[in-house]
């Protein structure tokens, strides 16, 4: 610990009064001192992380980290601010600011540490003789756990650390005063709930109770049981601070809580004796729980990671609450990480969640899409443009002519089109409410694709399915009928209210909206078809991948999922697809043409660009957006907003969603096509190498020291990794 911050790394004095300056401030400390390659980088990675969540805490306390391959060693910086600084917490402005830099490979060892000073944070004492220290050697010995070297008063401060506990080893001395009596990653210490610390928790994670632990006395109620999960997206700072949090207010409540942290340095499974034992189950997470299906059939609070932090006390008697009432998780057969609905962090909104659930069905749709289209485009390839017009394969079918083989297909691909509509609704629906929302949504979908409502009676479908049956679930129910409400109530009613709603209310007006989109589609000719290809061009590059270029790829691939989609419909799919080629494609260019403007790391992600850039991947270039977005997004926005225009200009069109150059000989105009992918890739990298020229002459210029040797030639050999 000695090793990861001095007095150099502590600024008493903070002036910053944003946060991103205050990264900045605290980064140059690290990069004075050699723990940090690349300045920019490295904040453009910090920048990454605090865009996942604000890491603002209660308490006046700030923590932005990530992990990031311009890190050459786990690396902590301390600044203390008079005025504040927002970092986005609810009781307002941060006056303690931890910078925590860990590399991209970073050992466990030294991730136990980072993760024990996360503990220490929910230390009020702690914070107090921060707040107090009057030198940098003595803040900076505080964090260590060291003992400052100050008067008795700042002695006192020290020693009064969490974690410092008489008759400490040897072994937990080199911990900074470890939370709780010295926990090391991936589980918590246990603390006895009825020896001499008073109620708290039961036995670590992994480490069963000892033999000789006293149990209550026959006399005594059995205190309430809980087990918790808690993780984060980076896995250092948030992780551990949500169990330390729970534990404290698990002892206050005098109920044996015992946490699974699954942070970056691994985790320990809990004893499954203990989860058997537990009454009840909370989760605070902000990435998928791990072997999640532990934990069913049990009462379960399910929230984001601050909320364990911020309301451990709400969390549990949520729970006990539940267990009171007999309301226990539904089993989960579902993949970890599936989005389904849950209560969420009390900061997110209903906007963030209406959006998780619309990206939930339309990724469960789009294999669909990829499959029926190719299918489609493949027999038009090899049946003809009357293809569409050949009598059932079951029918006809000759084996030795082309035509009937490209019948074959093309029917294939059709059928797989007519589940579109289904799978949109069904997994929107299964996005809120879980597997009970499966059944109504697939019921509303169908009815929806029966009633010529198409896309827009999908998304209508799913959302009314999913809320009908969240409504129900919140039903008081008695006992004896909960086994049968899964399996038959839940779908019963729920499709009867969406079938009707589907069939006698909205149905129609939904297809009349339908319709009149598809006839604005087909209309679109000259000038706005060219704007609009320019919009979605801004669109697909704007986030690589993330929601907006997904809502600009549902809206092409929901023209085209018709048996026989119009013109328009198929141009639009056209200038989706090269536009989000050109990103990947840009930045592999890029690092050939003017590689010393890149890191090592930077021209290997160039070399697999040139093959996910041809495969229409367009998450290819994130690595690049990572560590340099303020120059690499709005040059790939530029690119791709040309090739749109120029896209649907020439006419090209598509009927493949997906595919990249190896579908060219599907495409309309396919030469004006591959013209419009060149023009807007070498806009692109034209602008790219622009502005990281100007930024390097920048810092040739005006910085001295290790930052300016970095800038020239960077020395980092792994990929930036936005933790």
């Amino acid at each position: 610990m000695s090793e990861m911050i001095g007095a150099d790394l502590v600024d008493l004095d903070l002036s910053a009064d944003t946060k991103e300056a205050a990264a900045r401030a605290l980064a140059a400390r690290m990069v004075a001192r050699g723990r940090v390659t690349d300045l920019e980088g490295f904040l453009a990675d910090v920048a990454a992380r605090e865009a996942q969540m604000p890491t603002g805490l209660d308490g006046g306390i700030g923590i932005p980290h990530c992990r990031s391959a311009h890190v050459t060693e786990p690396t902590l910086a301390f600044g203390r601010s008079a005025a504040g600084i927002d970092f986005g917490a609810p009781d307002g402005p941060a006056d303690l600011v931890f910078l925590i830099a860990a590399p991209a490979g970073a050992d466990d060892a030294h991730l136990t540490i980072l993760s024990s000073l996360a503990r220490k944070l929910m230390d009020a004492e702690f914070t107090a003789a921060l707040r107090a220290a009057d030198t940098a050697e003595t803040a900076a010995a505080l964090i260590r756990g060291d003992e400052p070297p100050t008067a008795q008063g700042a002695r006192t401060a020290a020693a009064s650390a969490p974690g410092e506990t008489a008759g400490a080893s040897e072994d937990t001395a080199v911990v900074p005063a470890a939370a709780s009596a010295g926990t090391t990653a991936g589980s918590t210490a246990p603390t006895a709930a009825t020896g001499a610390a008073g109620p708290g928790t039961s036995p670590g994670p992994g480490t069963p109770a000892e033999p000789g632990t006293p149990a209550p006395a026959p006399d005594e109620p059995r205190p309430f049981r809980i087990v918790a999960v808690t993780s984060c997206p980076t896995g250092i700072a948030h992780t551990y601070m949500a169990a330390e949090s729970l534990e404290n207010a698990g002892r206050e409540a005098g109920v044996e809580l015992v946490v699974e942290t699954q942070g970056s340095a691994g985790f320990a499974r809990l004893d499954p004796a203990v989860i058997a034992a537990a009454d009840g189950v909370i989760l605070a997470h902000d990435v998928p729980v791990r072997d999640k299906d532990r934990f069913t059939g049990k009462p379960t609070v399910d929230v984001g990671v601050k909320a364990g932090i911020n309301r451990p006390a709400e969390l549990i008697a949520e729970v006990r609450e539940k267990a009171a009432r007999g309301e226990v998780s539904a089993p989960a057969h579902a993949p970890a990480g599936t989005p389904v609905e849950r209560a969420g962090d009390a900061t997110e909104g209903y906007g963030t969640k209406l959006r998780t659930w619309l990206m939930s069905g339309v990724s469960y749709m789009v294999p669909f899409v990829a499959a029926g289209g190719l299918l489609i485009a493949l027999g038009f390839a090899i049946g003809g443009w009357q293809v569409n017009k050949a009598p059932s394969v079951m029918d006809h079918f000759v084996w030795t002519q082309t035509d009937s083989w490209g019948a074959l297909l093309f029917q294939i691909g059709g059928v797989a089109f007519k589940f579109l509509v289904p799978v949109l609704a069904g997994y929107i629906a299964y996005g809120m409410a879980d597997r009970p929302g499966l059944v109504p949504g697939f019921v509303g979908g169908a009815i929806a694709l029966d009633a010529g409502a198409g896309f827009l009676g999908g998304l209508a479908a799913g959302l009314i399915a999913g809320g009908v049956v969240l409504a129900i679930q919140r039903v008081p129910i008695p006992a004896v009928l909960r086994g049968i409400m899964p399996v038959v109530v839940i779908p019963l009613v729920s499709s009867a209210v969406i079938g009707f709603l589907m069939l006698v209310v909205i149905g129609k007006p939904i297809a009349s909206a339908q319709k009149g989109l598809t006839d604005w589609l087909s209309g679109l000719t000259g000038t706005n078809a060219v704007l609009l290809g320019a919009l979605l061009g801004l669109m697909m590059c704007f986030d690589l991948g993330g929601p907006v270029n997904k809502v600009a790829y549902a809206f092409a691939t929901a023209g085209i999922a018709v048996t026989d989609p119009s013109d328009s419909a198929m141009q639009i799919m056209a200038a989706v697809m090269a536009a989000g080629m050109v990103p990947p494609l840009a930045m592999a260019l890029a690092t050939t043409v003017r590689g010393r403007l890149f890191t090592p790391a930077e021209r290997e992600n160039g070399k697999a660009a040139w093959v996910l850039g041809a495969s229409f991947i367009s998450e290819g270039a994130i690595p690049f957006a990572a560590a340099d977005p303020l120059r690499v997004i709005p040059s790939a926005m530029a690119g791709g907003a040309l090739t749109g225009a120029l896209s649907m200009a020439f006419g090209a069109t598509l009927r493949a969603p997906h595919g990249g150059v190896f579908v060219v000989p599907l495409i309309g105009s396919p030469l004006l096509y591959l013209v419009a992918i060149a023009a807007g890739v070498c806009v692109t990298t034209a602008l790219v190498v622009l502005l990281k020229g100007m930024r390097g002459q920048a810092l040739e210029s005006g910085t001295t020291g290790p930052a300016a040797q970095e800038a020239g030639a960077p020395k980092d050999t792994g990929q930036p990794v936005a933790a």
